[in-house]
């Protein structure tokens, strides 16, 4: 996120909750990531209405969130080359990090304004507060927000409101800090010892690219936990960053964008495997730690099904090891059959039965990909090829849309695949 503090000032305070566009404020201040904001009055009653925050994209859309006096919230959204018919309320569905989509409507309220009032729905507000993206779909368009420190966003403005309400504009100060607990009168107060600072390692994993338009497709658990800045690149080339577009952590899928445009994607196969298909796995296992270049294992489909008959996977014999996650899992066609998710814990697996299982890995089926895909509204190729290639040249085409992705990561108790 970008932000723009005049340009957001202005767009923060004309979006009142009474519909009118005239506000005052900000009074005080919210300073959460990039979001910046306060508490903001009604022009013409000059009574508290709400507070707000809001950030500025690199595509020029101002965007909001606002919480009112009675404890409402809404989003907003502001573009200076949209022309919007005042009061006309279209529909607009919000989807964040892949999961269940919701269904809102937006009211414009200027020209360039959009409010979008948000239901007082628990679920809704957990899946916001946590997301790291967001999509808006609406008349034939989609647009793309990464989300930043919401979790932290949505108490500081129900901070601002409640203090607000309680002491008025004219005392208000950085709601941002909240307020310091009163000591209980003789108790005694425990030595305040400095937090730890967080253990940042190294996390890889592997993704391909599926669209023209840059979109790649990983697990949900190679980039969970990333501190800052996503990388990718593909064998030989520079890294390049990654922007996270949208995450499924049910199905351990994550969609992710890179800049340019791409010729070479990876198809996705339009039948589904079975069993004792031949498969090829590509990925960068112990990257740093074994070559720096991919590495290509061949097996076969062993089971259509996961642990504890889990439809949504597939067990492979192929070999795959930490690093691997993520990566295309590929038909002797060369097209995609699956997502190469994760090996079983094989300590944990004789601890429990006694034996030592060899060759027992999984990757998630086509099926589970396409729906994540359809519902992110990203276009994918189906492919319908016959002819079996030889492994190297299987290898050979995946070079071309394998990536390697990495980033910094907080340490973690325990790691998978």
């Amino acid at each position: 996120m970008r932000f723009g503090a005049v340009a957001a000032a202005v767009l923060v305070a004309a979006a009142s909750f009474n519909l009118s566009a005239q506000a005052r404020g900000p009074y005080g201040s919210i300073n959460v990531g990039n979001w910046k904001g306060g508490a903001y009055t009604n022009d013409q009653s000059g009574s508290f209405s709400h507070c707000a925050a809001g950030a500025r994209y690199s595509s020029g859309i101002f965007f909001l969130v606002m919480i009112d006096v009675t404890g409402g919230w809404s989003l907003g959204f502001m573009h200076e080359d949209w022309k919007l018919v005042h009061g006309q309320a279209f529909p607009l569905t919000l989807t964040f990090d892949g999961q269940q989509p919701f269904n809102v409507h937006g009211v414009p309220i200027a020209d360039k304004l959009v409010r979008v009032p948000m239901p007082t729905n628990s679920a809704l507000i957990a899946q916001f507060r946590k997301a790291r993206a967001m999509t808006a779909y609406t008349q034939g368009q989609l647009f793309q927000f990464n989300l930043d420190q919401t979790g932290q966003l949505l108490p500081v403005l129900a901070n601002c409101v409640a203090r607000t309400k309680q002491f008025g504009v004219a005392s208000v100060g950085d709601f941002s800090i909240a307020p310091a607990a009163k000591p209980v009168a003789g108790a005694t107060q425990p030595e305040q010892t400095p937090a730890k600072p967080d253990k940042m390692f190294d996390q890889t994993g592997t993704g391909f690219l599926i669209s023209t338009n840059g979109h790649l497709v990983t697990n949900a658990h190679v980039v969970q936990g990333c501190v800052g800045d996503i990388q990718g690149n593909l064998t030989g080339e520079a890294p390049a960053k990654l922007r996270l577009v949208s995450s499924d952590e049910t199905n351990d899928l994550a969609l992710l964008q890179v800049s340019g445009s791409f010729k070479d994607i990876a198809r996705i196969k339009d039948k589904a495997v079975q069993s004792g298909d031949s498969v090829v796995a590509i990925g960068f296992p112990f990257h740093g730690l074994l070559t720096s270049d991919f590495t290509v294992t061949t097996g076969i489909v062993s089971s259509l099904s996961g642990i504890r008959n889990d439809t949504r996977f597939l067990q492979i014999s192929a070999a795959v090891q930490p690093g691997n996650s993520g990566g295309p899992l590929l038909a002797s066609s060369g097209d995609v059959v699956g997502v190469v998710a994760a090996k079983l814990n094989t300590l944990k697996f004789a601890r429990a039965t006694g034996n030592i299982p060899e060759n027992i890995n999984f990757a998630i089926k086509t099926g589970a990909l396409r729906d994540f895909l359809d519902n992110s509204v990203v276009p994918y190729q189906i492919s319908d090829a016959k002819a079996e290639m030889k492994t190297a040249d299987i290898a050979r085409s995946a070079r071309a849309f394998t990536f390697l992705i990495s980033c910094k990561a907080k340490a973690k108790e325990t790691a998978r695949n």
